[in-house]
């Protein structure tokens, strides 16, 4: 079984969240069904991106890493945003 790294963004105003999950459908079903209280505000949410781990323990460290590293998150958002935006 997979866990995984998450970025949604919000299809309201156009902010971003990112958390980890073993079971990525279920979680943006949750966000969008507003049964996520720290994201309620700001749905509907759409995936922008994921990575996929082995271990939970790494897609947790992972998910730390991106919110707590100001460049790491600036340059994931760099490559994704600049993609969409193709």
């Amino acid at each position: 079984m997979f866990s995984y790294v998450c970025i949604l963004q919000s299809k309201k105003d156009g902010s971003t969240y990112t958390g980890s999950t073993t079971d990525l459908k279920r979680r943006i079903k949750e966000h969008n069904d507003a049964k996520v209280k720290s994201t309620r505000s700001k749905h509907p949410w759409k995936l922008v991106y994921y990575e996929a781990y082995l271990l939970e323990d790494s897609a947790r460290k992972r998910e730390k890493s991106i919110k707590t590293h100001g460049n790491i998150k600036r340059q994931l958002f760099d490559r994704i945003f600049k993609n969409l935006s193709l």
